[in-house]
């Protein structure tokens, strides 16, 4: 238990040191592979989703290979920006624009996303709901934007972190 005791502030220290650069390259792995698929037609799980989303809140009026192609473009460019790490706040804004977009088949297509509403999901469901934990990394990285940090002294744990 001493062992632990001792290698614990080091470890906490590390954790505090990478962790926001780790969630920055997790979220711009996931923007950048599954952005990267729509570019390929019938590479993309959720293609036929997004094309149906994008179809009804456009009312139909961008074409769907321009629409998939934009779509792909703009989740490339949100996980470039999260990898290259500046201009935080803006590609957490698009994020979160991005995430509006995949978040609605929740409210277009509920016979999508719900096997049995409202807690059996779909795969497409569970594609969507995941986007939460997406969702509060970007907060996270958010709160270190201007110059805050993750306090990594162990002292300041309560009894309930330990």
């Amino acid at each position: 238990m001493r062992f632990l005791t001792s290698i614990d502030p080091l470890i906490t220290r590390w954790m505090a040191k990478y962790g926001i650069r780790f969630l920055r390259y997790s979220i711009a792995l996931i923007f950048i592979w599954f952005g990267g698929l729509k570019f390929f037609p019938g590479l993309s799980p959720a293609e036929q989703l997004a094309i149906s989303t994008i179809d009804m809140l456009t009312l139909g009026l961008i074409p769907t290979h321009v629409s998939l192609a934009g779509l792909a473009l703009f989740e490339v460019t949100i996980g470039i920006l999260f990898l290259i790490g500046k201009w935080i706040r803006l590609t957490i804004l698009l994020l979160l624009m991005q995430m509006a977009g995949t978040m609605s088949p929740v409210f277009l297509f509920p016979e999508l996303v719900f096997h049995e509403f409202p807690l059996v999901l779909t795969i497409e469901g569970q594609y969507i709901f995941k986007n939460f934990v997406v969702i509060s990394a970007a907060i996270v990285i958010g709160a270190t934007a201007r110059g805050g940090r993750l306090d990594p002294e162990p002292d300041m744990l309560t009894s309930n972190d330990q």
